[in-house]
């Protein structure tokens, strides 16, 4: 070899070496990429993780036991000798006590066997499984927790809101409130003063019942109803009820429908 085709050969394993290191260096580099992306993804779906129970634990739902594993199942016998023995085309050639698969562990002996077997006996192996790609697949994760995100976005607007009106505003839920129950109670009122018409409740009475029972009924059904249906199921202190608008409300609304029924009553009259 000559002192030319030796400085040529080495100038290429030289570049050879550079190229290796390069590659060395951008492989180092894509890993320590993807190290830092996994680590970032799990502190996400942790911090995702914790939210979730907390709204779980708002609304009252438990996280769902996991369910225990499924026990082995043990292989049966080998068929051939009716004995559990290997025998036939499972049996090793010249020897009746050595099958033609090794022993395995119970646990692992379904995924040791064949999938398939031909006629003449022989195991067709299965097919490998495709190479994946970490950045895709991290890619994908990313975007299924960005789904998560809004959807707990979702969740937690959601649990802002009371079950009953919930697009309405704290006052006017209150008002609608008190007002239906002082409604309530005005159709109760309706029927003492039928009831006083044919004598079964007296003036005493249904003067007590419109003035006051009737009243604090509703203004206590109104109360309970907002604290009940009224509060989101996520909500920072206690929301407001509005006990002097409701005893207001309450206490004024049934003596003015008594009043409204006299007046029309005796205006048809």
């Amino acid at each position: 070899m000559s002192f030319e085709e030796y400085a040529a050969l080495a100038r290429q394993l030289a570049e050879q070496r550079r190229a290796g290191e390069r590659d060395a260096a951008v492989e180092s580099e894509r890993r320590r990429d993807l190290h830092a992306a996994v680590d970032s993804l799990h502190q996400r779906l942790t911090a995702q993780g914790h939210r979730l129970d907390q709204l779980g634990r708002a609304i009252g739902a438990e996280r769902p036991a996991a369910a225990p594993p499924p026990a082995p199942e043990h292989p049966g016998p080998a068929p051939g000798t009716g004995n559990g023995g290997p025998a036939g085309a499972a049996g090793a050639p010249g020897r009746a006590d050595v099958g033609a698969y090794p022993e395995l562990p119970v646990g692992e002996a379904r995924l040791a066997l064949p999938t398939a077997v031909s006629p003449a006996g022989a195991g067709v192996p299965a097919q490998r499984a495709a190479t994946v790609d970490p950045a895709v697949e991290l890619e994908l994760a990313r975007r299924m927790a960005d789904e998560a995100d809004r959807h707990g976005q979702q969740a937690e607007l959601l649990a802002q809101r009371p079950e009953l009106l919930p697009t309405w505003s704290p006052l006017a839920r209150a008002v609608a409130v008190y007002a239906g129950c002082g409604a309530a109670a005005g159709v109760l009122m309706l029927a003492l003063v039928l009831a006083s018409g044919v004598g079964l409740v007296d003036g005493f009475t249904l003067g007590a019942w419109i003035c006051a029972g009737l009243p604090a009924l509703a203004f206590f059904g109104g109360y309970l109803v907002l604290g009940r249906w009224g509060w989101p199921a996520m909500v920072a202190g206690t929301p407001p009820r509005y006990l002097p608008l409701g005893f207001l409300i309450c206490f004024l609304l049934v003596p003015m429908a008594y009043c409204g029924y006299l007046l029309v009553f005796r205006t048809l009259r």
